[in-house]
């Protein structure tokens, strides 16, 4: 298994964030279980529950050893900053349009090559499995990043449970296409529905999830509601949103981005600062709530996660690989 990132939890100031009080109350009491208990808490005790009201907390979430140390963007710099095309392709869009938009009831069709398939309430689809605490570093490919404390599930103990067979070497991913409920899909921006996909390797890695909540609460409308991918050594776009569909595939899936650029998005979108996109550079970033006066930081290959995944990729090249 590869190695940790940072096993200490972030030291969050206040000013920091958006009175998130009981999200940091909850991450004291899971750091004070782990010592006077010996283990943060029982896996058998943490079968996720996700409540189907906004801002809802989650219940039973345990803490990562894949955190990073650096502080979280505010509440309102992860929810009100977005891409989600389907609502729109501004970046204020999809808090503004998503908001009447109902993720419950919910369900996943799982299907392809695998032993266990079929289609699954939301409910179902993620009791089996833990909710964790994943403080990830996230970056965007037009030059800007944020700190995002989502609450997720492992990919890796997933797409265990569903058995792929031997056939399959990809997991593909799909997002709901109702253009009743998504305005942005009257618009042919995409050739909707969006589309993702990831190598088995790269779906099984431990810092792959699925999310389902962002700073200890319900995951908001906008940022993907109920249920999304997050591959925090990746580009943006590979954090594909409202999942419907899972699939086990023999052939490389579609990439919604690398189907309508091909020149611009790759299959495998991995944060990689040497390759510029071909309109901008990717060498350096901003944050988003330091000003637009901040000044920009280097680009981290990988995103910074390069010890956890470089592995991954060691036989490609690169820059024909992008």
């Amino acid at each position: 298994m590869p190695a940790v990132l940072i096993k200490k939890p972030a030291d969050i100031r206040p000013s920091e964030i958006t009175s998130e009080r009981n999200y940091l109350n909850r991450r004291d009491f899971l750091r004070v279980g782990a010592v006077t208990g010996g283990s943060i808490l029982a896996s058998s005790a943490l079968a996720a529950v996700v409540p189907d009201s906004r801002r809802a907390k989650l219940p039973d979430v345990r803490g990562s050893e894949f955190s990073t140390d650096e502080a979280p963007n505010s509440y309102e710099d992860v929810t009100t900053y977005n891409n989600y095309y389907e609502f729109g392709t501004g970046k204020s869009d999809p808090f503004e349009n998503a908001q009447d938009f109902e993720p419950r009831p919910w369900s996943i069709t799982v299907d392809g090559h695998a032993e266990k398939t079929g289609t699954f309430d939301f409910e179902d689809f993620i009791k089996p499995f833990d909710l964790e605490d994943r403080i990830y570093r996230m970056r965007c490919v037009e030059a800007w990043s944020m700190v995002i404390p989502w609450v997720g599930i492992s990919l890796a103990e997933i797409v265990k449970h569903f058995k792929p067979t031997s056939k399959a070497k990809y997991v593909a991913f799909e997002t709901v296409n109702d253009r009743s409920r998504m305005p942005g899909l009257r618009r042919r921006s995409l050739d909707w529905p969006y589309r993702e996909g990831l190598t088995m390797a790269e779906a099984t890695n431990p810092l792959t999830i699925l999310a389902v909540g962002l700073y200890g609460e319900v995951l908001p409308n906008q940022n993907g509601a109920p249920i999304r991918l997050v591959v925090p050594w990746k580009y943006g776009f590979k954090g594909i949103k409202g999942i419907v569909r899972m699939s086990f595939t023999e052939q490389q899936p579609d990439s919604s981005w690398n189907l309508s650029q091909p020149r611009e998005y790759g299959f495998y979108a991995n944060v990689n600062p040497n390759v510029d996109h071909p309109r901008w550079s990717q060498a350096r970033e901003r944050r988003i709530g330091s000003g637009l006066f901040a000044s920009k930081q280097p680009t981290l290959m990988f995103n910074g996660y390069g010890e956890q995944v470089a592995h991954l990729y060691k036989n490609l090249d690169l820059r024909r690989y992008y």
